[in-house]
């Protein structure tokens, strides 16, 4: 079967779609919601700086825990830089391409 609307290209993501979250697993909707309509780059921006501040707390929380706790508080680290360092690239290609 034929798909009528052809999937878009790469890289023309413009916008943020509704997607909700902040599930308590008590029998409702979750409490929270991203809204539809925010352009894209103003949601990495965000993105970003939440990454930011996860990598900030994680750190300080890494010289108050145990030395089990210290290990998974480095992984919870390592893996907020990783996904700052891809939101990041994507804000710099945005910007790259926009100077073009």
């Amino acid at each position: 079967m034929k798909k009528i609307v052809p999937d878009p290209p790469l890289g023309s993501i413009s916008q943020t779609a509704t997607t909700a979250f902040g599930s308590c697993d008590a029998g409702h909707a979750p409490l929270f919601a991203v809204r539809e309509g925010i352009h894209a780059e103003d949601a990495l921006v965000h993105a970003s700086l939440l990454l930011k501040c996860t990598c900030e707390t994680a750190y300080q929380l890494s010289e108050k825990v145990d030395e089990q706790g210290r290990s998974l508080v480095w992984s919870l680290l390592h893996t907020a830089e990783s996904a700052k360092a891809l939101v990041d690239a994507l804000l710099d290609g945005i910007e790259d391409s926009a100077g073009r």
